[in-house]
């Protein structure tokens, strides 16, 4: 026979982990983790077209940041199976038309491996961003990509950086944020002319 103190730890038990639930479920909505991927086989030449996303490993993106020293600059780091990218891409494809004319300059970086490039290809070519759009290397180590592009990073996304126009990194979002979040993290790197180390708005939730 059970007594009322089992049942009513049962209970318990039960609304823990339906809480639990609950948060991973509302984690999970506003931020996707890479994909494992055992093995990644690498596009025939043959398939590389003109215009496609140049790829890029940790030095050729270092290389890329620097080019825009003296600017603002805002990198999304972003992939054709992650909802919450797709979904706020249109917003920084916007974003950088409105502050381009001040000094903002717009980076993408596509996580996609070799098998979705077709995909990749179609949603640029839907997107329009104009700007500059890049792919990881397929094969390189991606743990040290993330931590040598920002040792916070673990490699969930959105992943949104934000440079200062002295070329440190001042701020980034992890997971999808609203518009006002993004407008006061760019009128913050483009005010600033050193951007120093300010704190992170790293969240699951856009705000």
């Amino acid at each position: 026979m059970i007594s009322w103190g089992e049942e009513i730890m049962r209970m318990l038990g039960r609304c823990v982990f339906s809480v639990a639930l609950l948060g991973f479920a509302a984690l999970a909505a506003f931020s996707f983790v890479r994909p494992l991927i055992a093995s990644a086989k690498a596009s025939p030449s043959g398939d590389a077209r003109a215009g496609d996303p140049q790829l890029i490993d940790l030095a050729g993106y270092k290389d890329v940041t620097a080019k825009y020293h003296g600017k603002g600059l805002l990198v999304t780091f972003w992939a054709t199976w992650c909802v919450p990218c797709r979904d706020e891409y249109p917003m920084i494809v916007s974003l950088s038309k409105e502050y381009g004319p001040q000094g903002l300059a717009v980076v993408g970086v596509s996580l996609d491996e070799d098998a979705d490039l077709g995909l990749v290809r179609q949603f640029l070519d839907k997107s329009q961003p104009g700007f500059p759009n890049y792919r990881q290397k397929p094969g390189i180590d991606a743990d040290a990509f993330y931590q040598g592009v920002n040792p916070d990073w673990r490699g969930t996304m959105p992943q949104t950086d934000f440079y200062g126009r002295d070329g440190h990194l001042a701020r980034y979002f992890v997971g999808q944020k609203s518009k006002d979040a993004f407008v006061q993290a760019i009128r913050l790197i483009l005010l600033t002319g050193d951007s120093g180390q300010l704190p992170s708005a790293a969240s699951p939730a856009g705000n």
